[in-house]
């Protein structure tokens, strides 16, 4: 028979791995609609509302006469689980703001400027269809 101790114990490691499945769900779940909202716009923007790199972003972005498809995670309901798979895009690094063009994961705000002084993130937005001149 068993004692009190390993029946406490299987139930809390089943409640464990029943916590880990519904945390993996959730995180395909939430790139599945990083992926759907990045192919729905020419220009996709995963954004937080406080965010001063987010805002630069989208100036950037607007001053070149795109308007880009925002999506504020901190006022989704999947928010959390959004940005951990934007972490997970970004290889670690911040997950937000994170910029898609052409349904192509370009990066954050360094790497959006980076492209912008090369001379590179004008083409890239005409081949999407998010410039027209």
């Amino acid at each position: 028979m068993m004692e009190a101790t390993q029946v406490r114990s299987l139930v809390s490691n089943a409640n464990a791995s029943a916590l880990y499945k519904n945390t993996m769900l959730k995180r395909c779940k939430a790139l599945e609609l990083v992926e759907r909202a990045a192919s729905q716009k020419a220009v996709v923007v995963f954004s937080l509302s406080t965010c001063c790199l987010c805002h630069a972003v989208k100036r950037l972005l607007c001053s070149l006469g795109v308007a880009p498809a925002v999506y504020e995670i901190d006022q989704e309901h999947d928010g959390p689980e959004i940005e951990g798979a934007l972490k997970r895009l970004a290889e670690g690094e911040q997950g937000v703001p994170a910029v898609f063009i052409g349904n192509r994961y370009i990066g954050g705000l360094h790497q959006l400027i980076a492209a912008h002084v090369c001379g590179a993130l004008v083409p890239q937005l005409k081949e999407a269809g998010a410039l027209w001149l």
